[in-house]
């Protein structure tokens, strides 16, 4: 996001964390998470997810390698990477270049996107199941294949580059096959931001840091709203008009998906 810097504009970052368990029919309630900083450094990652141990899906960007090291404290950072970052690099080549092996890679990879779209829903121990008996032996065979065909490439293809991309992330990408929780993308992150790039057409930049900080409060909350189909614009004005005197230590009655849950119980009343 552009913010406004002497003469200029510099190009800030919103790094947006995203959880939703509904793929996997988890009983929390979906949420986005956003924060601002002034460059794309991996101190700002390292430092959000200071207290955090667990999974994390994102693309393969550099600056995330800090937090899968072995031995961190308090926990590891277990890397998922998302499929949907390695199929558009091969689907870029499919159609631009009419690449066969691209058109092909894409092929297999849809057979896997497919299956997913099956299993949405159900709960970990049916998808880990489907995914042991369906998605193994393709990813398996699609695995062998990448090798054959990289066996032909010169390191210089952009075909190649996209094998490379895949096979130096292997384990990270077929890591979703084991836990019934993971999903193959991080398509949910993708989507909490896409509303940002959209809107920058017409805010143009932010004024300054401290405005960079509030917008990425604004998004969160809206982020989260629309995650739990909650309209942003009547929740804002609600929680507006009471928070004043609202307790604080009911402050949680106020968050989007318990204010839709109260709002539904009066309506009902």
């Amino acid at each position: 996001m552009p913010v406004l810097a002497k003469g200029k504009c510099d190009v800030a970052r919103l790094w947006a964390y995203v959880r939703d368990d509904r793929p996997f029919g988890g009983g929390a309630a979906p949420a986005a998470l956003l924060h601002y900083s002034r460059n794309r450094g991996g101190e700002h990652p390292e430092r959000h997810l200071a207290t955090y141990s667990g999974f994390m899906q994102a693309d393969a960007y550099s600056g995330y390698n800090g937090l899968y090291v072995e031995g961190r404290k308090p926990g590891p950072i277990i890397e998922v990477a998302c499929w949907a970052h390695g199929r558009r690099k091969f689907f870029e080549f499919a159609e631009l270049q009419k690449a066969p092996v691209a058109i092909e890679a894409v092929r297999r990879i849809d057979e896997l996107f497919a299956i997913e779209r099956e299993i949405n829903g159900k709960t970990p121990g049916e998808r880990r199941t489907v995914r042991q008996k369906r998605t193994k032996p393709l990813t398996d065979a699609l695995e062998a294949w990448l090798r054959e065909q990289r066996k032909k490439l010169s390191s210089k293809s952009d075909t190649a580059k996209a094998i490379d991309y895949t096979l130096k992330r292997w384990r990270a990408f077929t890591r979703f096959i084991d836990d019934g929780r993971l999903c193959m993308s991080n398509n949910a992150a993708e989507r909490a931001v896409r509303g940002i790039a959209v809107g920058r057409r017409n805010w143009t930049f932010c004024g300054s840091d401290s405005g960079g900080h509030r917008a990425a409060t604004m998004f969160t909350l809206i982020e989260t709203c629309k995650l739990n189909d909650v309209d942003a614009r009547s929740w804002h004005a609600d929680v507006l008009a009471r928070i004043a005197d609202h307790h604080a230590s009911k402050v949680a009655d106020l968050l989007p998906w318990n204010w839709k849950a109260n709002r539904a119980t009066m309506s009902a009343a």
